[in-house]
């Protein structure tokens, strides 16, 4: 059985999208499905922010299929994993969980790094292009952790 990934920032244009991306690249997709969403309805079918498309094709990864939409409660059910880029996106999203097992689901994605640092992937929306190569390096860091325990775990 696959095991499913959710990526979650605000907008699901800039930090989730990369995360998505990357995490993509370090997994056998056909043991792992990635995907992303946003915890605001600002970007519902937007291609994701040309920075963060510039930023991925810079590292040979193509994000440009990927299309916003917005976090459902609903999406607890189908993923096994929720990964939020920011303290206010855990809020967002736990706010939506309707139990015990949808909040065990749900982490930031820099406590893969900094474990119970409860530290923010900055949005670099406004954060000029520096802002973007920040993220993507601090986003590929993590993933690679998440990469190799799935890769464990499917080895069971």
């Amino acid at each position: 059985m696959k095991t499913k990934v959710l990526m979650v920032c605000l907008g699901n244009i800039c930090r989730s999208p990369l995360a998505e991306g990357i995490l993509k690249s370090k997994v056998d997709q056909s043991q792992v499905f990635v995907d992303s969403a946003g915890t605001g309805d600002y970007h519902i079918d937007d291609s994701p922010d040309p920075r963060s498309i510039a930023i991925a094709k810079k590292n040979n990864l193509d994000i440009t299929y990927q299309r916003g939409r917005q976090f459902q409660a609903e999406d607890f059910d189908k993923f096994d994993r929720i990964y939020v880029m920011d303290n206010q996106n855990f809020k967002d999203v736990i706010s939506l969980a309707r139990n015990d097992d949808d909040r065990a689901k749900v982490q930031l994605i820099l406590d893969e790094i900094f474990p119970a640092e409860n530290v923010d992937v900055p949005d670099p929306y406004f954060g000029g292009e520096h802002g973007f190569e920040n993220v993507y390096q601090m986003l590929d860091e993590a993933c690679e952790k998440i990469a190799n325990q799935l890769k464990e775990e499917n080895k069971a």
